[in-house]
């Protein structure tokens, strides 16, 4: 009797044992957003030009080829080589192929037809012949040590012309990317062979399976060998993971190490990207539109006028990445952006002296600057915050010193706005700018277009409120709420106690608008202060959203940072947020890891 109660008790616990292991595998699989990502689509027939290898190099990696990506009139013009524009050479991943490389490169021509051809670049790809390299990892190093006669190659394919390029830009996918960062190891490669690496869901901190002890050890030299000799890599490296929605590689083990000496490094998860805001899975990060878009943009702001090659400026490389993937202000790139802005013209001069102000624009004859006086703003208030749904990239913002009720010229403040998916914005704390007089709106003249303007004052404490999460063994029957009754525009709410990845959450933003006649949307940002791995949601409003709140890395020991629920609001609605344990993300989060 007393083995057949032990027998039941053991099958009861290996059936819940199952049971969670089963919650958290569908977490894990299906626990996350819809693809957004658009399709990117070739307007021409995509050609694989194949470069001819010398005879030795064929020999000695008959399995391998190099090969250049063209479309239509352009990969007929380039069959006669010598070529003319940048080289970029594309590195697939374990079991990828070559012909990967179409989406970007069909966005670069494109983009390159916009501009009638006064840049171009060329996108080579090579064929690693499928090889599965993430479960067996023995061809790692001869991948990498092809990689290096491939550059080689390539530089010689631009022989003799007057802007001939000393070096290649690198994508690598997957372990492509592990494969680049391991150029660096071999004892005859120059680093300066590479100008800028952009990764792709690649997981360089450790293999997602070390399945055998040629992956553990290709890791163990490559990573061992960006730590002792970060002070003299000078590589700008981009690493781009794909967050939730890729269960292949989660995106903690695609973060770069930090290395105090190694400062031109990043990395950012897919849906904190500006102007992409999506995740993407393990394979459509290659293919996503809004990423490549993205991408591609960085590449063309990074090329020098002079050398008509990417720029070799450390410093402007870092400047443009973080410009395109981390925080966009709605304007276009510019290397050294003018400061004072000439504020003059047949315009209108329009005084605001209240706290809160919206102007609905629509078929504007004359251009119009709003001031708004910040000397009694200052007595009362610690902050202002604007923002506007015309999307353009004309500055819209600026500050004056000194002036009555028009100056002619102002501090262009544009460049410290922020843009999200349906407005750009502002938030300045007013101390930090004791020498403005007043703050000015610029409104253009525009014709069949209509747009909103909202500016207002407020104290930081009205708008930042406290939100403990839930405990871990909460189970999801207990929760913690906050209601927000003032009429803002701008929160934050800040969540207490979370800074684990084994912690999971559901937050759910319910809004109760009042005389709304027309859809207003809101947008929730969850921002993480110590890892660019942002996420937002868009809602239209009232609505009730429901919101995962899960890290891809965890808070380190000695940060302070607390993570923040940013909510963009209508002034019409009341907001209540709702924060509960999630246990069967806490399992996917277990599992993942």
């Amino acid at each position: 009797m007393f083995l057949h109660s032990v027998n039941l008790w053991n099958l009861a616990f290996y059936v819940f044992m199952v049971f969670m292991a089963t919650v958290g595998l569908w977490d894990v699989f299906f626990g996350f957003e819809e693809n957004k990502c658009s399709m990117s689509y070739m307007f021409e027939y995509p050609e694989y030009q194949k470069i001819e290898l010398p005879k030795k190099l064929a020999k000695r990696y008959p399995a391998y080829e190099l090969y250049l990506y063209g479309e239509g009139s352009y990969a007929e013009e380039h069959k006669i080589l010598p070529l003319t524009g940048i080289p970029v050479l594309f590195l697939p991943g374990n079991a990828g192929s070559y012909k990967q490389v179409r989406s970007i490169g069909s966005i670069a021509l494109r983009k390159a037809e916009d501009i009638d051809f006064k840049y171009h670049f060329d996108f080579f790809s090579v064929n690693f012949n499928e090889e599965l390299v993430a479960l067996y990892g023995g061809s790692l190093q001869k991948q990498t040590k092809f990689v290096h006669e491939c550059i080689k190659t390539i530089l010689k394919l631009y022989k003799g012309q007057e802007f001939a390029p000393k070096s290649v830009a690198i994508i690598g996918h997957s372990m492509g990317g592990l494969v680049a960062r391991a150029l660096l190891t071999l004892k005859n490669f120059k680093q300066d062979l590479i100008n800028l690496l952009i990764t792709q869901a690649t997981p360089h901190v450790a293999p997602v399976m070390p399945l055998d002890r040629f992956i553990t050890d290709f890791y163990m030299t490559v990573n061992n060998y960006w730590i002792l000799n970060a002070r003299h890599i000078n590589l700008t490296t981009l690493s781009v993971a794909g967050g939730f929605r890729d269960y292949q590689v989660r995106s903690g083990l695609t973060f770069l190490p930090k290395l105090s000496h190694h400062t031109s490094a990043l990395s950012v998860v897919s849906s904190a990207v500006p102007k992409t805001w999506v995740s993407t899975d393990h394979l459509s990060i290659v293919w996503c539109k809004q990423l490549q878009l993205t991408t591609i943009r960085a590449f063309f702001d990074l090329i020098d006028a002079d050398t008509k090659q990417i720029t070799q400026n450390p410093k402007k490389k870092l400047s443009v990445l973080n410009h395109h993937f981390i925080r966009h202000p709605a304007k276009h790139f510019e290397e050294n952006p003018s400061i004072i802005s000439d504020l003059t013209g047949t315009s209108m001069w329009v005084p605001v002296k209240v706290s809160r102000w919206t102007y609905v624009a629509y078929n504007e004859s004359d251009k119009i600057y709003f001031t708004f006086p910040l000397a009694n703003h200052r007595k009362i208030y610690t902050h202002v915050y604007c923002q506007s749904t015309m999307l353009d990239t004309n500055s819209w913002i600026f500050g004056c010193i000194n002036s009555t009720s028009m100056c002619r010229q102002g501090v262009d403040l544009s460049w410290k706005a922020e843009l999200l998916p349906t407005i750009k914005f502002l938030t300045l704390r007013l101390q930090d700018y004791p020498s403005l007089s007043h703050l000015v709106v610029y409104v253009p003249s525009i014709h069949g277009s209509k747009f909103v303007v909202d500016c207002e004052f407020f104290k930081k404490e009205t708008r930042s409120i406290q939100l403990p999460v839930t405990h871990l063994f909460s189970f999801g029957l207990s929760s913690r709420k906050v209601v927000l009754n003032t009429s803002g525009l701008y929160y934050n709410i800040e969540l207490l106690n979370f800074g684990q990845i084994y912690q999971a959450f559901k937050i759910n933003v319910v809004s109760k608008c009042s005389g709304v006649r027309e859809e207003i949307t809101s947008i929730y940002k969850l921002h993480i202060p110590w890892s660019y791995e942002d996420s937002l949601t868009i809602a239209q409003v009232p609505s009730s959203t429901e919101i995962s709140l899960k890290l891809h890395i965890a808070q380190p020991e000695n940060d302070s940072h607390v993570a923040l629920l940013k909510m963009y609001t209508s002034s019409d609605c009341q907001y209540e947020v709702t924060v509960k344990t999630s246990f069967s993300q806490i399992l996917g989060q277990v599992l993942a890891w």
